[in-house]
């Protein structure tokens, strides 16, 4: 039998927050990840919560959740099941059983398992009681009880007890993971420093729940995860909501281009515009529309002014921005549209992901309306190729939109901060005053891209607009002969940013049996998989499209040296059909999922397996 203080040594484990939707697991989740992330873990997380402002009480609709994994090696994804499972009520135990591994640790707050509760939950029987969790190292601690009595001479009310609560459960984690309580103590001093109450019921709750850890008798063993070999570096856990703005400032700094962003809030994009207000010393002006309409106009409109004209958006947003995406086309100015996919159609599910947006990026506008696309695959990277997008808007003069998903919005990793002076230049090609060749469509002969020249600019006076104009001159035209020019100039231009692409990377062998497409955010689930079969001896490869208009120069290369291909989508099938377009002679498999809900390791490799055998 294991005795008490026995440490068991991961090499990596997943643990899970639920509980109600105002338990406060998102912030006991985040203070632990940070935690891990100063101890030297690398790590992913994913929060998963409710769309309903206030669920009822206690009901599984309103459970709140936060998962993360991290580990002594590189992450990839947060991981599938769960190690150790922490349920503040009965509803949240219901809910997430499920993704517990056998013999998983489960720490849960018996004062809420009430008889009402209990019911409420769907439960027939108290399942602390009737034996159901018997494969399971069950804590079981009146949590909310404990932590009543800790703050009972501190004069608070109940309230604020039993919101603390969290920070009890939090201390017992700390004591578990054998984690050092003075980031936490010091992040509640910070965020409460003009309540000095508020900082001591919780300071006091995380104490009294790390010292349950120590004395109680129902924990007989303490886990320790080593620090992982990362690249020296300043590091922080970063969502990919504000990589995202962050890379959108960082391509404003390097191009000398002022960055404006005009948009209207959406689940799950509105991070992006609150990380973005907060940056004004850097130059960033951000512009808070009516609605989603105003704000593509307004970023339009700021760069037929000289700026780096951005708007963020989900889904239905992009719905309604498609009319003014194609004004930025057909003027040809540059503009980036970050779409936070969602699962859809409609209003959908609108905290939930989904790759469902591909087809709207592509195609959704009226007439011959081509754009860049580029689609980001992990929370960090949302900082580089947000940085892209900005850069090939700028240097290609054309709208690019960049797909990333609330997986990647949400969710968080490691994120080793650049240098801004080692990112690749940004050189947008502005008119020079008082040039006498300047005309508003005159073009590079190498790249199609006309100049760009701000109004005001002297001897630059132009006109640009909704209506179809001649090349070179920009006058208004319907001449049949002109527009059949001007769609193939502008399909041309976007066609040509091919050749200032990087090459499609392929992680294992050239060759072989089966190859995995993925795009976006998929990549660390495919990535596992893939190497979960590299590692048994399988001859399996894979790809991650991350440029999805125009692909890569060498993807027909690529994708001719397999003898299968499985194309992996949280979707029905739309980039295997975009790919079916382009290649069609080329045979594919699909594997798809839609149901609000990352790809799992496990079920990949299930289904890689069962096509190696057909």
């Amino acid at each position: 039998m294991v005795q008490k203080n026995a440490v068991r040594e991961l090499e990596d484990v997943v643990v899970k927050f639920v509980g109600d939707s105002g338990d406060g697991m998102q912030l006991t989740g985040t203070l632990f990840s940070d935690v891990a992330a100063l101890a030297g873990n690398d790590l992913a997380t994913f929060p998963d919560f409710p769309a309903e402002i206030r669920a009822p009480h206690n009901t599984i609709a309103g459970v709140s959740g936060f998962q993360m994994h991290m580990g002594k090696r590189k992450i990839y994804t947060p991981g599938d099941m769960c190690d150790v499972l922490v349920a503040m009520n009965p509803a949240s135990l219901k809910a997430n059983l499920k993704w517990a591994k056998p013999g998983a640790t489960l720490v849960i707050d018996s004062s809420t398992f009430d008889e009402k509760a209990i019911e409420k939950a769907g439960y027939t029987e108290n399942p602390l009681d009737d034996g159901s969790l018997a494969g399971y190292q069950v804590i079981s601690a009146p949590v909310t009880d404990l932590t009543k009595e800790a703050l009972s001479e501190l004069g608070v009310d109940k309230r604020i007890a039993e919101r603390t609560k969290n920070m009890f459960v939090l201390g017992m984690l700390f004591y578990l993971f054998e984690r050092d309580l003075e980031l936490p103590l010091n992040f509640i001093g910070k965020k409460f420093k003009d309540k000095p109450k508020v900082i001591n019921a919780n300071q006091t709750a995380l104490k009294a729940g790390y010292n349950f850890g120590e004395t109680t008798e129902t924990i007989s063993e303490t886990f320790r995860v080593e620090p992982a070999p990362l690249e020296k570096g300043l590091y922080r856990n970063i969502t990919g909501n504000v990589a995202t703005a962050w890379g959108l400032l960082a391509a404003s700094e390097r191009s000398g281009r002022t960055l404006f962003l005009g948009s209207y809030p959406i689940t799950p994009a509105t991070e992006i515009l609150m990380e973005l207000s907060k940056h004004k010393s850097l130059g960033a002006k951000v512009f808070q529309a009516e609605d989603e309409i105003a704000g593509i106009c307004s970023a339009i409109g700021a760069s037929f002014g000289g700026l780096m004209g951005v708007t963020t958006t989900s889904g239905p947003g992009l719905s309604l921005k498609s009319e003014a995406l194609g004004l930025a086309v057909i003027t040809e100015l540059p503009l980036v549209i970050v779409n936070v996919q969602r699962a859809g159609p409609s209003t959908g599910m609108p905290t939930k992901s989904e790759q469902s947006d591909l087809m709207q990026a592509l195609f959704g506008r009226n007439g011959e309306s081509p754009l860049m696309v580029l689609a980001s695959s992990s929370p960090a990277n949302c900082f580089y190729y947000a940085y892209l997008a900005s850069k090939y808007a700028m240097e290609h003069m054309c709208p690019v939109i960049l797909l990333t998903d609330g997986y990647l919005g949400f969710g968080s990793e490691l994120f080793r901060i650049p240098d801004v002076s080692d990112l690749p230049a940004i050189k947008p090609p502005m008119a020079d005053p008082n040039d006498p060749k300047y005309k508003p469509y005159r073009r590079d002969e190498k790249t199609l891209v006309r100049k760009w020249a701000a109004p005001g600019v002297e001897g630059l006076r132009h006109r640009v607009g909704g209506l179809e104009k001649t090349n070179i001159d920009g006058n208004v035209s319907t001449d049949p002969l002109n527009h059949q020019l001007m769609v193939n100039i502008r399909e041309e231009k976007i066609a040509r940013i091919a050749d200032y692409l990087p090459l499609l990377e392929v992680n294992g062998e050239q060759e072989g049996d089966l190859l995995v497409v993925g795009w976006g955010g998929t990549e660390g689930a495919l990535t596992s998989a893939v190497n979960r079969m590299q590692d048994e001896g399988h001859s399996v490869s894979h790809v991650q499209f991350n440029f999805i208009k125009p692909l890569p120069r060498n993807t027909r290369e690529v994708l001719s040296g397999f003898k299968k291909i499985v194309v992996c989508e949280l979707n029905n099938g739309q980039f295997v059909n975009y790919l079916r377009m382009i290649f069609p002679e080329i045979p594919y498999y699909q594997f798809n999922k839609v149901q609000g809900l990352p790809f799992h390791v496990q079920e990949l490799t299930d289904e890689f397996t069962k096509i190696l055998e057909e």
